[in-house]
């Protein structure tokens, strides 16, 4: 029987990553206690549960059979490009540009979606960024590009 590789290979990676991350948290970082938390006690926490989902996905593929899978690769290419957009972008035109134009690359790909659902998307996640990190958070982010400032 063929094995779901598919889904036991990224369930492991992902309660790899999780382990990774609450490991070095854990050693790196004051965890505190559960009245007085520590700088570490959110990270291991977050890694043990990506750690316990990752093996939820895991270890039921390993008795479901598996169907091979094409890479996507369209997709991959659009979400590497929108981040290296927004990682290079972002001090030159602004928060609110930025995150526009990524979610645009990002979803350039998504099939069976038009161009009105994209700019509603663009929008929609612009906006919350802005309410989320400027106004909420108050993060000392560019808000607009230089010449606009």
């Amino acid at each position: 029987m063929r094995r779901d590789l598919h889904d036991l290979g990224w369930g492991a990676a992902l309660a790899l990553t999780g382990l990774a991350v609450a490991g070095y948290a854990f050693a790196s970082y004051d965890m505190g206690s559960l009245r007085r938390m520590g700088p570490g006690f959110f990270p291991v926490t977050l890694g043990l549960l990506l750690a316990g989902l990752g093996a939820l996905i895991a270890v039921p593929a390993m008795g479901r059979p598996g169907r091979p899978r094409p890479f996507a690769w369209p997709e991959t290419i659009a979400v590497v490009a929108a981040l290296l957009v927004f990682g290079l972008a972002l001090d030159r035109l602004g928060v609110l540009l930025t995150t526009a134009l990524t979610v645009l690359i990002a979803s350039a790909v998504a099939p069976r979606r038009g161009l009105g659902w994209r700019l509603v998307l663009t929008v929609a996640v612009t906006a919350l960024v802005w309410l989320v990190f400027v106004r909420g958070l108050n993060m000392s982010l560019p808000v607009w590009p230089g010449a606009l400032r």
